[in-house]
């Protein structure tokens, strides 16, 4: 199961640091990704991270602005997003694999607005 937690309301410009709980296996053995969806966008992917925490990946509309981090002792992934715009409010979510197709969370919804 993954439960993801941290969303809210921002200004633009504002931070957000996302969590994403891993339990019943062992975050450790897979790459994971984030994805979002919004209200007048489809699915897309965000970026990426090794098993190790190692190697990252992102999208070219999020590079430079978020971070993908992960603590495998705790069973944590994380989304750290700076520099947010409203073209971000999105709903969320952590999901297993390189492209983010294996199993995902509820989501946390991401609100960008002044």
């Amino acid at each position: 199961q993954l439960v993801e937690s941290g969303g809210g309301m921002v200004q633009p410009g504002g931070s957000l640091k996302l969590s994403c709980a891993a339990s019943g296996f062992p975050l450790s053995v897979y790459y994971m990704s984030w994805i979002r969806q919004g209200p007048e966008m489809g699915r897309e992917w965000i970026g990426n991270i090794d098993t190790d925490g190692n190697i990252t990946n992102y999208a070219a509309s999020v590079k430079g602005r978020f971070t993908i981090s992960r603590d495998n002792a705790k069973n944590m992934l994380y989304l750290q997003m700076n520099e947010l715009k409203p073209e971000d409010t999105a709903l969320y979510y952590c999901a297993r694999g390189r492209a983010g197709l294996g199993s995902r969370g509820q989501g946390t919804q991401v609100t960008v607005s002044s």
